[in-house]
């Protein structure tokens, strides 16, 4: 494995060990369901997802686990072999990469642990309420976003 491409696996694997801590610190501090309020627009709120994005396949009846498992592995040897190809040539892009990369595995990890994800971050405000969610899911938004950043700006080959 090329240099370039072991410094963004240690970054995705430094976020993932962090979003573990984070959520090893939730189920041990919070009660379920019961927020913590830390601003008037933010609480700490401990809840399990079985499902996928906005719990989608939540009640799906424990089949999901797995398939969400194996999506998981699947994109994680995706992003890695991708990351491989990219070597030096676009760092940008290699950070967004690493940050899928590291929420998919943190959630990958709470899957087969668990059968659901850990999420305790509750953002809310007038009545709305911002579906519960994690480090790893901020990783996952924020790589996303550079990724789909820097292919917007990309140039057209046509």
């Amino acid at each position: 494995m090329a240099a370039p491409v072991l410094r963004w696996l240690a970054l995705a694997a430094a976020v993932a060990l962090l979003d573990q801590g984070t959520k090893l610190w939730a189920e041990a501090s919070l009660a379920p369901h019961r927020p913590v309020e830390l601003l008037p627009v933010l609480s700490l709120t401990l809840g399990y997802n079985p499902g996928a994005a906005f719990s989608l396949l939540g009640e799906a009846g424990g089949w999901q686990r797995w398939f969400l498992a194996a999506v998981a592995v699947a994109v994680g040897g995706y992003l890695v072999h991708w990351l491989y190809r990219l070597g030096d040539e676009q760092p940008g892009l290699a950070a967004g990469l690493a940050l899928l990369l590291a929420g998919a595995v943190g959630n990958l990890i709470d899957r087969l642990r668990l059968g659901a994800v850990v999420d305790f971050i509750h953002l809310h405000y007038r009545g709305f309420h911002w579906p519960l969610f994690n480090v790893a899911d901020i990783a996952v938004t924020v790589g996303a976003g550079i990724v789909i950043l820097l292919m917007l700006r990309r140039p057209s080959r046509d």
